[in-house]
């Protein structure tokens, strides 16, 4: 089959078909999403080698359970071993030998297929179209901050960064009745979000004071957002870290002990809140789609997001 292949670089090759494992199925991927995380890897995050690729929709080809074939579905990307006191717990996702599809030694989705346990997978609702659905698993990991902190309704939250992730949380948090104001250096994309009624400042900005929001959330994917959660959270507040990067990002320790913060890490959330909200078309998400390639096309894929400043781009494997 095709498939992107990560190697030290990305190239687009032929590999062998995945052989699905006892409890696993085979998926034909029809959509694929690049993501932050992605471009991360082929700077060395994690340390990943293989076929990259985590946020894919797909259509059951073979399985040991008749109900799920022919289903469209979408996965979760931890693989847990689910003997362990985490998954015990119902924590799979810190399992502690788990893998990570297209991230910790696990192969992705940006292949014709891609195989994951039955218990991973999710059936996308009638509602929600292809283009939609690849959109799950970050909208699930911007519903994990409601998982792990209690939103008040009118709370004041500064979402830093204009980037998809960013808007994402702009919209999840606004639907759980959280005072969103998104900080970006776009105006484009500030413009969309003001669109869905999402309030909306520019970097810099004079009501960008210090210490003037009780929660901040980093989605900036780059080290400089934390910098600037840390210096608009207020004593006592709570800046949720949605980043994730190669490299090292500085902080001001100063600031956590002597204004008390509470510095929390936010990653994967659960599919089933986001499927819902896609359902509902509470968070929009085509206007997020900048453009679409085809798989043979998927090293210009990467090349245009390094070149523009795009939001979401597709990989059509259909």
């Amino acid at each position: 089959m095709k498939s992107l292949y990560f190697d030290k670089e990305l190239t687009l090759r032929e590999v062998l078909m995945p052989r699905r494992a006892p409890g696993e199925a085979l998926i034909k991927v029809l959509l694929a999403g690049i993501c932050g995380t992605d471009r991360e890897i082929l700077k060395g995050y994690s340390e990943f080698q293989g076929i990259p690729g985590h946020e894919f929709v797909g259509r059951v080809v073979e399985c040991g359970s008749p109900q799920w074939m022919g289903k469209r579905v979408v996965g979760e990307i931890n693989l847990a071993c689910g003997h362990c006191s985490w998954c015990a717990k119902g924590w799979g996702r810190h399992c502690p030998t788990r893998t990570v599809m297209g991230i910790v030694n696990r192969p992705g989705a940006f292949a014709e297929y891609v195989t994951l346990p039955e218990v991973n997978l999710h059936s996308v609702p009638d509602e929600v179209s292809d283009q939609a659905a690849v959109f799950t698993e970050p909208v699930a990991a911007a519903c994990e901050i409601l998982e792990q902190m209690i939103i008040t309704p009118g709370a004041r939250v500064a979402v830093i960064g204009d980037g998809r992730l960013g808007l994402l949380v702009a919209q999840v948090l606004k639907q759980a009745g959280a005072d969103v104001a998104l900080i970006g250096r776009h105006g484009w994309k500030l413009d969309l979000a003001k669109s869905w009624g999402v309030r909306v400042l520019s970097e810099g900005a004079q009501e960008l004071s210090a210490s003037s929001f009780p929660i901040t959330v980093d989605a900036t994917g780059s080290p400089r957002g934390l910098g600037e959660a840390l210096r608009l959270v207020e004593p006592r507040g709570t800046v949720v870290m949605k980043s994730t990067f190669h490299g090292a990002a500085n902080l001001d320790a100063t600031k956590l002990v002597v204004d008390e913060v509470t510095l929390r890490g936010s990653r994967c959330g659960l599919f089933a809140p986001a499927l819902e909200l896609l359902r509902q078309e509470r968070v929009k998400v085509q206007p997020l789609i900048t453009k679409t390639f085809t798989l043979d096309q998927a090293l210009e894929a990467f090349e245009y997001l390094n070149q523009n400043s795009a939001l979401k781009v597709l990989l059509d494997m259909r």
